[in-house]
């Protein structure tokens, strides 16, 4: 165990090297058609949300039983919901950032938690409009003056303003919840891997901090019934919708929060690992390059000992040769003085 917290200190030694102004335009460039499909789900949603109507189900008078609470206004308003579902993560991701300084990290957070907001509401939206669900101010809505007309089919003719009768058929699932358990559902799982709440340790208090996200998107589907726009069975799915989406989202580029490597995105292990590979590489070929100078170096002394030896060689021979040469010239002469020396 001791090894293994040791290997992960050293692997984590190494953040603060990949920044924003290093390595930011290169992360970016890597994912460009992932930003491009993201700003795709914002034109659909956009398209969605603003031009398609929802289906207009039939709704008689024996169902108005359920549809007649007052219409009141949003304890939670619709430009809130971005601001605590994306703008709030965004700011503890740049926290994280400033303490480690991993572009990586930076950048498939935001990148993650958008896809996870944007394709629950694509999602939301899209069940929304066919389904038609009537919300339980829906009476209101249709008749404002409380005086209700229907055709002779038994279905309603709505006489009220044209924009919050096509609201009020938006009921089923609900959006501030869906958006809600996405947006917060990502940042819970986000903390869950940086604080390392499932290192065996029994730390409570990172279990409440994990927690409070999560907390704080359920409050937010409750006031959606409370507000009487939707029904507990619309708050439950946009719940399972959006935190289903957010995880799916986070497991894309983050591993597991109870992974020994939960506190960093896939892509900073990717680089760690190329770069060792890089390295390895490099240790190789010149280690290759050592042994090939060696080779070269033996050869060389190979080469001149053998010269050396030649050498010696043709030079025993040329002094046999010069000695032999001595022999023949001397002996005449060494003949003669016997002669002489006999008579």
């Amino acid at each position: 165990m001791a090894l293994i917290q040791q290997g992960l200190g050293m692997r984590e030694v190494q953040l603060g090297q990949h920044t924003v102004r290093s390595h930011g335009r290169e992360v970016a460039r890597t994912h460009m058609h992932d930003w491009l499909i993201l700003l795709l789900l914002v034109v659909i949603e956009i398209v969605m949300y603003a031009l398609i109507d929802p289906f207009y189900r039939f709704v008689g008078k024996d169902m108005m039983t359920d549809l007649k609470y007052p219409l009141k206004e949003n304890t939670v308003p619709f430009w809130a919901v971005p601001v605590y579902s994306l703008l709030l993560p965004s700011l503890v991701f740049l926290f994280i950032y400033y303490r480690r300084r991993d572009v990586y990290d930076l950048h498939h957070g935001i990148l993650g938690l958008l896809f996870a907001v944007f394709i629950t509401a694509v999602i939301t939206d899209a069940i929304k409009n066919a389904v038609g669900r009537p919300r339980p101010d829906f009476f209101w809505r249709c008749f404002p003056d409380g005086k209700d007309v229907y055709d002779s089919l038994g279905n309603v003719i709505c006489h009220g303003q044209a924009s919050v009768i096509k609201e009020g058929h938006k009921s089923f699932p609900s959006g501030h919840t869906s958006g809600s358990f996405a947006g917060l559902g990502f940042l819970s799982l986000y903390l869950s891997g940086k604080i390392k709440v499932f290192d065996r340790r029994g730390h409570v208090w990172k279990l409440c901090i994990v927690i409070l996200p999560i907390l704080l998107a359920c409050l937010v589907g409750i006031s959606r019934v409370d507000d009487y726009w939707h029904h507990w069975q619309d708050v439950f799915a946009g719940g399972v919708i959006g935190l289903a989406i957010a995880t799916f989202c986070y497991l894309q580029f983050f591993p597991p929060p109870y992974s020994d490597d939960g506190w960093g995105p896939y892509a900073y292990f990717r680089m760690l690992e190329e770069r060792s590979a890089q390295q390895t590489n490099g240790v190789n070929a010149l280690n290759v390059q050592v042994m090939e100078a060696q080779v070269l170096q033996q050869q060389n002394e190979q080469n001149n000992q053998s010269y050396t030896s030649s050498e010696e060689h043709d030079s025993g021979l040329n002094d046999l040769e010069s000695g032999r040469s001595s022999q023949e010239i001397y002996k005449p002469r060494y003949d003669a003085a016997i002669i002489v020396e006999h008579v």
